[in-house]
C-alpha cells in the first residue's frame, strides 16, 4: 500500500495538470466568481443611486440566459412550429433557426462597459468632433412613473447619434438601442452588444425573425428597460425629418398590457452643423438606394487629418451638434384618446421635427438660397428667417449676434468649397447645400415647445 510507483513523467504531468483543473474549478473559482460578485453588485447600487432610471434586471441578466428565455417563448415556439408547417422542415431545425435569431438580437449588457467606457469614449468623442449645445430635458421627463418604461425617440440623421445621446442620458440611465447591421462587424459588433444595443435586420421580412425580434422588444419594454429607437428606419438622406417606420413601434404597442406599466415616448431631436457622411449619404439619395459604399481607409486617413489638424490647434471641430427635447407622449394616454400605432407614428415624427434644433450651418445654407448680392443682403435674410422662427417657437442653438452666426455657418461652406467669395454657391455644391438647408424648418410648421 504504501510501496513505491514508478510512472512515467509525462503521466506525472497529466494527473498534476488535472489535478489542478479540478482544484481551481471545484474551489479556486467559484470563491473568485463570489467575491467578483460581491463588487460587482455593490459598485451597480451604487450607480443605480446616482441614475434616475435603475438599471432593471433584464438588462442584467446573462447572454445565454436571456436567449433561452426567448427562444422558449410560447409565441416563439409557436411561430417556428408554424415556419416549420409552411416551409416543411423539421420542427427541429425551425425552433433552432429560431434560436440562431435569438441569439444575434439578444445584447450582452455590461455596466461597467457602459458607465465605466461607453459613456466616458462617448463625450470625449462629441467634444473633440464638436461644440455640443443642449436644450434642458422637458420638465415632465422629471414627473414621468418612475415605474415607467422609458423610450427615447430620434431623428436619425448621423451615425453620430448613437454617441451624442449616448453621452446626454448617462446621468438617467443605460439605454439600448436598437441598431442596423451596419454595426455587426468584429470587433465594434461586440462593443456594441455589451453597451446594451441589440442588432436587427431592416429589411427582413422572414416572419420568424420578425416574431423573435418582437418578442424581445415586447419582454424588454415590459420589464422597463429604457430605450432609444430611430422611426424613420435609417438616415435621412435628404436632411428632412421623414416619416416613421412602425415595425418597432407596431411591437411595442401590441405587445403592451392596460395593467401593466406605462410606456412613455419622449421626442429628441438631433441636428448638426456638419453631418459627417453628407457626401455618402447625397450619392445615395441621387442613386435612390441605401447601399452606401464603405470605404475604411479613406475614412482612417481622413480621422488621421483631422487629429494631426485638432493636436496642432488647426481646427476646432465640426462646429455645433445639439440636442432638443420634446414634450413625453404616454402610450395609455394615447390609446385611451382613440389613437393608433400610425397616428402615434405620425404624432411622435412631428414632435421629433418640431424639436430638431437650428444651427448656424443649415440657417446659413437656407437663407442663402441661390446666392446673395452681398454680406448685408445675406444677414438680412438670416435676421429675417430667425425672427420668423423665434414667433414659430423653433429651437434655436445659435450666437447670440447675428453677425457671429453668418460667420459660423458661412466660413465652413466656403472652406469646403461649397460657397465662393461672391456668395454665390459653386458648381456641384447645391445638393450639399439643399440637404443642410432642409434641416431647418419651415416657420409656418415650427410649433411652440419647451427645451
Amino acid at each position: 500500500m504504501f510501496g513505491t510507483v514508478a510512472v512515467p513523467v509525462w503521466l506525472l504531468v497529466l494527473i498534476l495538470g488535472f489535478a489542478a483543473i479540478s482544484l481551481a474549478t471545484h474551489f479556486l473559482f467559484p470563491s473568485v466568481r463570489w467575491v467578483f460578485r460581491r463588487r460587482a453588485e455593490k459598485a451597480l447600487a451604487r450607480l443605480n443611486a446616482r441614475l434616475d432610471r435603475k438599471i432593471d434586471l433584464f438588462k442584467l441578466a446573462e447572454h445565454a440566459d436571456m436567449v433561452a428565455r426567448l427562444a422558449y417563448d410560447r409565441q416563439v415556439v409557436e411561430a417556428a412550429m408554424a415556419h416549420a408547417t409552411e416551409t416543411g422542415v423539421p420542427g427541429e431545425v425551425a425552433f433552432e433557426e429560431a434560436r440562431r435569431y435569438a441569439r444575434e438580437i439578444v445584447p450582452g449588457f455590461s455596466a461597467t462597459v457602459y458607465f465605466g467606457f461607453g459613456t466616458r469614449a462617448a463625450k470625449w468623442l462629441s467634444r473633440l468632433l464638436f461644440r455640443v449645445r443642449v436644450g434642458k430635458v422637458d420638465q415632465a421627463l422629471r414627473s414621468i412613473d418612475p415605474q415607467a418604461t422609458v423610450i427615447f425617440v430620434m431623428n436619425h440623421r448621423s451615425n453620430m447619434d448613437y454617441v451624442l445621446v449616448t453621452w446626454l442620458v448617462a446621468g438617467r440611465s443605460a439605454v439600448s438601442y436598437a441598431v442596423g447591421e451596419w454595426a455587426r462587424v468584429w470587433p465594434l459588433s461586440a462593443l456594441i452588444r455589451s453597451m446594451g444595443a441589440y442588432f436587427i435586420r431592416r429589411g427582413s421580412r422572414n416572419a420568424l425573425y420578425r416574431k423573435v425580434l418582437a418578442r424581445y422588444v415586447q419582454m424588454a419594454t415590459e420589464a422597463g428597460t429604457t430605450q432609444a429607437i430611430f422611426p424613420e428606419g435609417g438616415l435621412s438622406l435628404d436632411g428632412r425629418v421623414g416619416p416613421a417606420k412602425l415595425g418597432l413601434l407596431s411591437y411595442v404597442v401590441e405587445g403592451w398590457n392596460p395593467g401593466e406599466r406605462d410606456v412613455v415616448f419622449v421626442p429628441v431631436g438631433l441636428a448638426y452643423d456638419r453631418v459627417l457622411e453628407d457626401r455618402v449619404l447625397v450619392e445615395a439619395a441621387k442613386a435612390g438606394t441605401r447601399r452606401f459604399r464603405n470605404r475604411p481607409l479613406w475614412v482612417a486617413w481622413h480621422a488621421m487629418r483631422f487629429l494631426w489638424a485638432r493636436f496642432r490647434g488647426r481646427t476646432r471641430g465640426f462646429g455645433t451638434a445639439a440636442a432638443g427635447f420634446g414634450a413625453p407622449v404616454g402610450l395609455r394616454g394615447h390609446l385611451a384618446a382613440g389613437g393608433t400605432v400610425d397616428t402615434l407614428g405620425a404624432r411622435l415624427m412631428a414632435a421629433i421635427a418640431a424639436v430638431v434644433p437650428v444651427l448656424p450651418v443649415p440657417l446659413v445654407a437656407k437663407a442663402l438660397g441661390e446666392g446673395a448680392a452681398s454680406r448685408e443682403e445675406l444677414l438680412a435674410r438670416i435676421e429675417a428667417l430667425v425672427a420668423k422662427l423665434t414667433a414659430a417657437g423653433a429651437v434655436l442653438k445659435l450666437p447670440p449676434q447675428m453677425a457671429a452666426t453668418l460667420d459660423e455657418g458661412l466660413a465652413p461652406l466656403q472652406r469646403r468649397g461649397l460657397v465662393g467669395a461672391e456668395l454665390q454657391p459653386l458648381p456641384g455644391a447645391r445638393p450639399l447645400l439643399d440637404f443642410y438647408a432642409a434641416s431647418v424648418p419651415e416657420p409656418g410648421a415650427a410649433a411652440t415647445r419647451q427645451t
